[in-house]
């Protein structure tokens, strides 16, 4: 019997071929990047400083529409093919093929990333730019990023629809990143706002995009994953 490395990698690999082999995996790129370049150089000219905390503050935006999409097929596709029987009957224990699509999802989103580089590498030809706050900047857009996919893998778990998936998917994303704005908790009780503020992406996120990698902030998000990986086992084992 193979170990669960070696079945763990073989998945990984199968989801990455699915990813590349078919064109949502370049639509996605062209997608996200040319939004993310497009909004960004709007805005570059018209500040005139060596800064790239603009392509930071819109990227959760850009993620609400396209991160759903890359996680939606994840099992709902599974599910209306039929092949999910073959995953809840093999050698590989759920927690396996839940670990492995969420890697390779995490892996397009890191490529993807990556091709965001020369924005800071322009910038900072321009001008001074502080690398610092930009590594923390990626690192907050990493974290956020992988729990919009821990959050739409499950998601997708619970419906054999792509469309349902997507959608349910990008609103419990909108839902976890406004909660803690000011337009949601004026008309909340001072005492719930320190709780939506605390489970609330956005204001997490804010505060890693600023430079302050704090603890609190990291453990917050690895959390959340971890605890959404864990309900989409639990969900699947349900099912099997």
């Amino acid at each position: 019997m193979p170990s669960k490395l070696t079945q763990l990698k073989a998945i990984i690999q199968k989801e990455l071929r699915v990813y590349f082999n078919s064109p949502i995996a370049y639509i996605f790129l062209v997608a996200f990047l040319g939004f993310t370049f497009w909004l960004f150089f709007r805005n570059f000219f018209l500040v005139g400083q060596a800064d790239v905390q603009y392509m930071f503050d819109v990227l959760p935006w850009i993620y609400l529409l396209l991160i759903p999409a890359m996680t939606m097929r994840l099992w709902a596709e599974e599910k209306r093919g039929g092949t999910i029987e073959n995953l809840l009957t093999s050698s590989a224990p759920l927690s396996i093929s839940v670990l492995a699509k969420f890697i390779a999802s995490l892996i397009f989103l890191l490529i993807t990333l990556a091709a965001t580089l020369p924005l800071p590498l322009i910038v900072s030809s321009l001008g001074p730019l502080d690398w610092g706050a930009t590594l923390a900047a990626y690192l907050g857009a990493i974290l956020l990023g992988s729990s919009y996919i821990a959050l739409g893998l499950l998601l997708s778990s619970i419906t054999n629809n792509q469309i349902v998936a997507y959608i349910i998917s990008s609103l419990a994303c909108f839902a976890l990143f406004i909660i803690a704005q000011p337009l949601v908790t004026i008309s909340l009780p001072a005492f719930i706002i320190p709780v939506v503020d605390f489970i609330s992406f956005g204001s997490h996120y804010d505060s890693i995009v600023r430079g302050v990698v704090d603890t609190r902030d990291l453990i917050y998000y690895l959390s959340f994953i971890g605890l959404m990986l864990y309900l989409n086992a639990y969900v699947l084992f349900a099912k099997k």
